[in-house]
């Protein structure tokens, strides 16, 4: 199995061995229900849908009820696919189990939104006492883009205000500390993207 959905629940921190104190993120993996089974005869490539966090059925279009109910599954709220070429079969469950003490994850997930910021904050220019680029009387102001009758343009990517966060992000090689399988929950060295209980995907 490639991966769980999970939520994460928050941030503390353990002592190792050597006494050293390791920040970690705990999050709630699974059970997971394996909601759809795809197939290259079919789909056209292999891989399953799990499906994680139960829902009201009022919530849930009738569409969707039907698709739950052929998993004989209840509705759920978060629904993943996984690229996955073992034999997995239509209602199973998979939990937390799947990970054990040492492995190493990718958590992805969404960043915490951060509204619409300038300079100084999203790209960490120097502002105030260091001023850069160009400016002279305004602290925080970016300064220069260095276009001029040519180009005649602002190149794309160029670093100014804008919206920040709230962005898919890739956590990769977090190393799973604890597994607590009777609360369905791992320990992962370091910071995972995202808010308390925002959903999760992680990947062996």
């Amino acid at each position: 199995m490639p991966g769980l959905i999970g939520k994460k629940i928050g941030m503390t921190s353990i002592f190792s061995e050597e006494g050293k104190n390791i920040p970690c993120t705990i999050l709630e993996v699974g059970p997971c229900k394996v909601t759809q089974v795809k197939t290259e005869e079919v789909d056209g490539y292999d891989a399953i849908q799990l499906g994680f966090s139960q829902q009201k059925e009022s919530r849930v279009s009738k569409a969707a009820l039907g698709h739950f109910k052929k998993a004989d599954s209840t509705p759920l709220r978060k629904l993943v696919e996984f690229p996955v070429d073992t034999d997995v079969v239509l209602g199973d469950v998979v939990n937390v189990e799947i990970f054990e003490e040492g492995d190493f994850v990718t958590v992805v997930g969404t960043s915490k939104g951060k509204g619409f910021q300038g300079v100084v904050k999203r790209y960490n220019f120097k502002g105030v006492g260091d001023a850069t680029h160009g400016q002279h009387n305004r602290l925080r102001a970016p300064g220069s883009i260095g276009a001029a009758s040519y180009p005649a343009r602002v190149f794309k990517g160029m670093r100014m205000a804008g919206q920040m966060g709230d962005a898919r992000v890739k956590i990769e090689n977090l190393e799973v500390l604890k597994v607590l399988s009777e609360r369905n929950m791992i320990v992962v060295k370091g910071a995972v993207p995202g808010a308390k209980n925002s959903y999760i995907i992680i990947e062996k």
